[in-house]
């Protein structure tokens, strides 16, 4: 907390329970610096010293022994609450007497009787050797605070924060009772003239809420002129400024509010290369603090004119503000840069697989929602937290998971079927092309029956000759239609497989008169695959993407917020059991962001829209099908059961 006295006037008052002549003098003596004697005797003097920072009430012995003691306490903590001032009793005749005043709340001095020149002279000098004391406090006091601020603002990264900071801490340091902040804003590719964006207003006095807006930055306003000229302003009454003044002054706030703007200081807030970022308008400091403008008399007792040391120490927060925002733009473009180069690599990812669009960015809103809930969770999850830097750490981990498929061949990326189409394009042909030799095969053997038998003869033959032929077509294309259902990505039946080794015993006659079989070893091991369209080797390449993407992501200079990002993705294949991929670790070594990320990916994975190589699941069916994952060991229960009776799946269907 910024010490309050250092913001006040050094001295700003002595109160007196004395003679009046005494005080009189000292008022002569010590006016010019600054310090206002008040007669507690008169009315009202209270209610104007109350928060004035006095720093001493002079009281003469006849006066204090009249009064009464506990009244005289509650005046001197009425007077001086922040603080207890010191009493000094003037003609004191006992050195060991402190009147009843306990010495723990009231600093007690006596004076011994002397000449009321003596006196004067005496007090004067005390005042005087008071005030170089409390000037020194006070910078040195101001120098902390100064530190302290510049920590933390360098400290803060949400510039919305930061500005308030800036704004709360430069009025705290001058008691201002108000205060404006402005952003100089230049447009994409510096194509026209920049802006002026009031962007944040704080007020004391008055609960008024306000509107960012945009005016252009000439000299024609306070704000204005210093964000173009670069030098502060001071002024002590705006409604009075100086005939050849650029700028103006706006009332229209005042009247609509009822407030009454006096003194103002405006300064600019410079980078280390001098180039203005944004400008500081302080309005109306204060004698005390505390005080609230809310009428006429109050703004005429109150408030005062800053000073030349107000303008330095603000234009010193101003330049450790001015760094701080820049770092603060710095932080917030280098998270735009993050966010988009994320966007992009998932983008890319995405476009290699058409089918998976919008897998990515799922499989992150279902991730951080349930990160999110177990966050809030007891039991079993009590001790599992996840705060806003982990949550930006799971969010780019889950749209950057499959970035890795990059490096697999897109033909086996987008497989949809056992055979690639070009390959089954070739079988067709294969098929064409027996039955054509069949064809020409059934014709030669006519020939010959026609050249060597009587027509009787050859007719019955041709008869023989057309109920073969007809029976290879249909054998032929019985076994087409067999590659064709065993080509599905679906679970193959023993029989099924039988006959894909029949059709490849089976042979057919090439141009040059040799011996083909219908399918090649390469088709029979697909056709045979069991279960989905993979073979075994290109599945090993799919799950190579894991792999892929954690090399990549773990070649991303990543900010010590975001350095867990590759690990996080890399995992989200494993299984609690340790039979997972790529790396078969259990569930003591899968982080638990790569456990919830496992559960959006299968879930989506299940439910998306129908892909070439599958069907969309029911959301129930989904859900039964995760279960059975649990039972196997294979996902986290706990953080399954989040994902279920939060309904986070409803996110994204």
């Amino acid at each position: 907390m910024v010490n309050q006295m250092a913001k006040a006037n050094v001295i700003q008052g002595l109160a007196f329970f004395s003679e009046r002549q005494v005080m009189d003098e000292l008022q002569e003596s010590l006016g010019e610096a600054g310090v206002q004697c008040y007669d507690l005797n008169e009315p009202g003097s209270y209610e104007d010293l109350r928060h004035r920072f006095a720093v001493a009430v002079i009281v003469s012995e006849a006066a204090l022994r009249a009064a009464d003691h506990e009244q005289l306490r509650a005046t001197f903590r009425a007077i001086s609450p922040e603080a207890p001032p010191q009493v000094v009793v003037t003609d004191a005749t006992d050195s060991e007497d402190t009147y009843g005043l306990p010495e723990n709340e009231l600093f007690v001095q006596l004076m011994p009787a002397t000449t009321r020149k003596a006196l004067v002279r005496t007090i004067c000098n005390a005042v005087r050797q008071m005030a170089v004391l409390l000037k020194n406090q006070r910078l040195e006091g101001d120098l902390q605070d100064l530190n302290r601020i510049g920590a933390a603002l360098s400290a803060e990264r949400d510039l919305d924060n930061l500005l308030g900071m800036i704004l709360h801490q430069s009025r705290d340091i001058t008691a201002a009772d108000a205060g404006s902040l402005y952003i100089i804003e230049y447009p994409e590719g510096d194509d026209g003239p920049a802006q002026l964006r009031f962007r944040l207003s704080q007020n004391d006095s008055l609960d008024v809420s306000y509107k960012q807006f945009v005016m252009p930055l000439t000299t024609e306003s306070m704000a204005g002129y210093v964000g173009i000229t670069g030098r502060a302003l001071r002024i002590d009454d705006c409604y009075h400024l100086p005939e050849d003044a650029p700028y103006g002054f706006n009332k229209r706030f005042d009247e609509e509010h009822g407030y009454r703007t006096t003194s103002m200081l405006v300064v600019p807030m410079k980078n280390i290369n001098g180039e203005i970022l944004g400008v500081i308008q302080l309005i109306n400091r204060k004698r005390n603090p505390y005080a609230k403008l809310l009428d006429p008399a109050n703004v005429e007792r109150e408030v005062i004119p800053f000073t030349g040391y107000s303008e330095d120490l603000v234009g010193s927060l101003a330049s450790q503000a001015a760094v701080a925002l820049e770092n603060s733009r710095l932080y917030e473009e280098r998270e735009k840069l993050f966010e988009g180069f994320v966007s992009a690599a998932a983008l890319a990812v995405e476009q290699r697989d058409p089918t998976t669009a919008g897998h990515s960015h799922r499989v992150a809103t279902l991730s951080v929602a349930t990160a999110e809930r177990v966050h809030r969770e007891g039991g079993p999850l009590a001790d599992l937290h996840f705060d806003d830097r982990q949550l930006k750490e799971l969010r780019y981990a889950s749209l950057l998971h499959d970035f890795g498929k990059i490096g697999v061949r897109e033909s086996v990326l987008v497989k949809a079927k056992k055979l690639y189409d070009e390959r089954l394009a070739l079988v067709r042909e294969r098929f064409d092309f027996a039955k054509r030799t069949l064809d020409a095969e059934t014709s030669r053997r006519k020939i010959e029956l026609v050249s060597r038998q009587s027509e009787d003869e050859y007719r019955r033959g041709f008869k023989a000759l057309d109920q073969e032929y007809a029976a290879e077509l249909t054998r032929l294309d019985q076994y087409y239609n067999i590659i064709l259902m065993a080509n599905e990505p679906t679970v193959l039946e023993q029989e099924s497989a039988r006959r894909i080794a029949d059709i490849a015993a089976h042979t057919y006659h090439d141009i040059t008169g040799g011996e083909e079989r219908l399918l090649d070893e390469a088709e029979v091991r697909a056709l045979s695959i069991p279960k989905g369209s993979l073979t075994e080797h290109e599945r090993l390449q799919i799950e190579s993407h894991v792999t892929h993407t954690f090399q990549f992501l773990s070649r991303i200079p990543w900010t010590k917020e975001l350095r867990g990002v590759p690990s996080i993705a890399y995992a989200h294949h494993e299984k609690l059991d340790g039979t997972g991929y790529p790396r078969k670790i259990a569930s003591d070594q899968i982080p638990p962001q790569s456990k919830i990320m496992t559960i959006a990916d299968i879930f989506d994975a299940l439910t998306a829209s129908d892909r070439p190589y599958k069907k969309a699941v029911p959301l129930e069916r989904a859900l039964t099908i995760l279960g059975y994952e649990v039972n196997d060991g294979h996902v986290d229960p706990e953080l399954f059961r989040v994902f279920t009776e939060a309904k986070v799946y409803e996110l994204v269907l």
